[in-house]
């Protein structure tokens, strides 16, 4: 194990928490954060430090930042109760949401004016390889935020991407995840649902295409959520109008046409707003059923 480090990890939904504990695993002195209460609380009991941001901030050596987006981000970090200014010069800030890669450049320049390190660190793998550390991180940034963020990757990630000196190379790389993962998703919630328009179940369509061309890790990990009739979140509805808005959002400064982006949105955001925006991501192939007047399985 490398040397025990001083982490506060701030966001402790389903992937902050998996990250927080397999920090605690590795042997750090883990504080966790989070708007609810009782979220910060429940990791103490699983051996997490308590919440005291104004008496360990000065001791810490890493901030992990799991929040929702880059407003968040910029809250936790800089608001007025923001933990950046009271770290000590030499920490290491990793940011871990989903934003565009402007703000990344933004939020790095107002560490680097703090003596801190900041290193761009998007996320993929879900909550199931945040709790077992295994997760993918896209991280950008400059070789000393590497070398002081490293306790923290290693006990976190199965694989680092190391794709640039400064910010925001780790913001559009995951962007480019994003965009694919959301029409993957939407994709796989039409075939299925396409399938039983002409008498074809959930099961056989997931049977059959995980083993032709047409399958992809979406589709092998979404399709039994929809085959099982169980929408227990995992990854929510309400996350793709975000991300995929981040994705436009770029496209748009870009000049670049996002068709296959566009229409995936449209879908979520159909989702959302008939009220499945809590539910896992597969739930929106209840907006493609419901189109098609297919009843989806249900639960016995």
């Amino acid at each position: 194990m490398s040397e025990r480090r001083k982490i506060a990890v701030f966001g402790l939904g389903s992937m902050g928490m998996g990250m927080a504990r397999s920090l605690l695993a590795a042997g750090h002195q883990v504080h966790g954060f989070d708007l609810n209460a009782e979220a910060a609380k429940r990791f103490e009991t699983f051996g997490g430090a308590p919440a005291v941001a104004d008496k360990v901030a000065g001791d810490l050596d890493i901030v992990v930042s799991v929040v929702l987006n880059g407003a968040q981000t910029r809250s936790v970090l800089f608001g007025e109760a923001g933990i950046a200014p009271r770290l000590k010069p030499g920490a290491v800030i990793i940011s871990c949401a989903t934003l565009a890669p402007e703000i990344a450049r933004q939020l790095e320049k107002e560490a680097h004016s703090l003596n801190l390190h900041y290193l761009d660190a998007p996320i993929s793998g879900g909550a199931v390889k945040a709790a077992e550390g295994a997760l993918t991180i896209m991280a950008s940034g400059t070789p000393k935020a590497f070398a002081a963020a490293k306790p923290a990757l290693d006990a976190t990630a199965q694989k680092v991407f190391q794709l640039g000196d400064a910010a925001g190379a780790g913001s559009a790389m995951k962007a480019i995840n994003q965009l694919l993962a959301g029409v993957h998703i939407a994709a796989a919630a039409e075939a299925v649902t396409f399938g039983m328009t002409q008498g074809v179940s959930p099961d056989q369509t997931l049977e059959v295409i995980s083993q032709c061309a047409g399958s992809s890790w979406m589709f092998e990990n979404r399709v039994p959520h929809i085959a099982e009739a169980d929408y227990s979140p995992r990854s929510t509805v309400n996350i793709w109008p975000k991300d995929l808005g981040i994705v436009l959002d770029i496209a748009k400064e870009a000049r670049f046409s996002a068709p296959l982006a566009a229409a995936a949105m449209q879908q979520f955001l159909a989702a959302a707003g008939s009220g499945l925006g809590d539910e896992d991501d597969a739930a929106v192939a209840k907006v493609y059923a419901r189109n098609a007047g297919v009843t989806l399985p249900q639960k016995p």
